[in-house]
């Protein structure tokens, strides 16, 4: 048997106790109709049990499932000392142009309405690189019929994107049905598009319904099939026996990238309410808590007495969040919120992401061996990308080089310094108090002025030429004056951990 490889612009994987969920992209295609006629339906679905055949299924399917491509333009640098002491000094002599390259993502999707609305996956049309640029969405039809899109609204959390077809014709479609009723052992067949082989069609079963990965996040909540899913098949629909989509294929369970019968589809009870608010161009907005948690397993439940394993360990609580608010503690167990029981199929995230921002919710904890119950008002969850910087850490004593790009040039340029605006997690790394203000020094050029003065990683600028300094912006403006006044040198007041701050002389090149 010959072995063929095939190459995909976009990928993504997540590690899992030394296995590999694999976010699946690739190219989709073909679709059906979206008329489910119960008489068809008796012939496909023989009453006794397993179907006889899913040939009449699938011809009635397939029109409406779709090839997805999208094409990137991505900047990039063409400093060749990037991440050394000389990087900088490139930069200075206009040798670093930056430099444009083409990307392309490919992915499923299937049509929902007649006038050509398109649901797959966020990742297959949203660049995972920041600097990368979505220029064109293409739709593909089974037939081969090309079609330019634009894309109408994404929702990262979710995973979840919709998109138009610009034509004036009537599509083939498919719609949404009932996951909640999904049963462990049902017959589904997902149609897309894995590894470049357009059209695909795969049978299994129901493996498991709210499948949570242990990914965490609001919407760690799938259901899990046999049928084979494989890179291409992202976005994709899984039906059930009427025809009906049940799930958005996401995902892979897989120790090797490929197929080994555990993949993940997005349930329809999650997904649809989402893409109407999105297919309206609405704002998807969701509850949020403010706390970092960590499902109750044997060993938590043995070193807290627990009889059973039910709940959610409270391991932080933001500052200023709803959940600071309203007395919860690092240390508390949720039992319940908004009345529904926590449990591993059931989390604290996802009750929280379904409810509005503003809702008075009851929730129910367990704090030191007693129950309590509180009353949160819910505010508005960040975005992904607000999470994860939220989510990020800040080590002082890491040996960082100048990066260029991650800080404002005039600062690098001027002082010889990458900072960082202050935040509550940099804050805490730092062991200062959560409402200092300054900027926070990420990284030294070992040439300038600054290194020969021993500032560093971790120092933080607490005012300059006796402003004080509650921003980049801040500094910046003050690196400015100071030029345009023609000051050889800065005076900046640095606070380092343990020390009293200091003022110290600062060269301007």
């Amino acid at each position: 048997m010959n072995k063929v490889r095939y190459v995909y612009g976009l990928t993504s994987a997540l590690l899992v106790g030394g296995a590999t969920i694999s976010l699946i992209t690739g190219t989709p295609l073909g679709a059906q109709v979206a008329q489910n006629d119960d008489a068809v339906m008796d012939r496909v679905v023989p009453v006794a049990g397993a179907p006889a055949s899913f040939a009449d299924l699938t011809a009635q399917l397939q029109p409406a499932v779709v090839n997805i491509s999208t094409r990137q333009r991505i900047e990039v640098s063409n400093n060749p000392f990037a991440g050394t002491p000389f990087a900088e000094l490139f930069n200075r002599r206009g040798g670093n142009q930056p430099q444009t390259r083409e990307a392309q993502s490919l992915g499923s999707g299937f049509i929902i309405s007649a006038d050509g609305f398109v649901v797959t996956n966020n990742h297959v049309v949203s660049p995972p690189n920041t600097n990368a640029t979505l220029e064109e969405i293409t739709v593909t039809m089974p037939d081969g019929t090309e079609y330019e899109a634009e894309l109408v609204g994404s929702d990262a959390a979710s995973d979840l994107a919709v998109l138009k077809i610009n034509a004036s014709r009537t599509f083939p479609f498919v719609t949404f049905g009932d996951s909640s009723a999904a049963r462990v052992g049902e017959w589904v067949v997902a149609i897309g598009n894995p590894f470049g082989l357009g059209g695909t069609v795969t049978s299994g079963i129901i493996s498991a319904v709210y499948r949570n990965t242990g990914q965490g996040g609001a919407y760690d909540r799938y259901i899990q099939t046999d049928a084979s899913i494989n890179r291409g098949n992202s976005g994709g629909p899984l039906f059930d026996m009427r025809g009906n989509v049940i799930g958005i294929n996401n995902a892979i369970f897989s120790p090797s990238g490929g197929s080994v019968g555990i993949g993940f589809a997005i349930p329809a009870e999650i997904a649809a309410p989402i893409v109407e608010q999105l297919k309206a161009g609405q704002e998807i907005e969701r509850g949020y808590l403010g706390v970092g948690l960590a499902p109750i397993n044997e060993d938590f439940a043995a070193s807290l007495g627990l009889e059973k394993r039910q709940g959610e360990f409270v391991q932080t609580v933001q500052d200023d969040s709803p959940a600071a608010r309203a007395g919860l503690r690092p240390g508390d167990i949720i039992t319940k919120v908004n009345g529904k029981d926590v449990s591993a199929d059931q989390t604290v995230s996802f009750l929280v992401a379904n409810l509005e921002p503003g809702a008075q919710v009851p929730v129910e904890l367990q704090r030191d061996g007693k129950k309590l119950a509180l009353n949160v008002t819910l505010g508005k969850r960040p975005t992904e990308a607000e999470l994860q910087q939220q989510a990020q850490t800040f080590d002082p004593d890491a040996e960082e080089p100048m990066e260029p790009g991650t800080s404002d040039g005039t600062i690098e340029e001027k002082l010889g310094l990458q900072v960082l605006g202050m935040t509550p997690q940099i804050a805490r790394s730092l062991g200062v108090p959560v409402d200092t203000s300054g900027v926070v020094i990420g990284a030294v050029d070992p040439n300038s002025d600054a290194a020969r003065k021993g500032l560093r990683r971790g120092d933080i600028i607490l005012s300059a030429n006796y402003q004080a300094i509650a921003s980049v912006e801040d500094l910046l403006a003050q690196v400015n004056a100071a030029t345009a006044e023609n000051r050889e040198a800065m005076l900046l007041r640095i606070q380092r951990r343990n020390q009293p701050p200091a003022f110290i002389p600062v060269r301007l090149r």
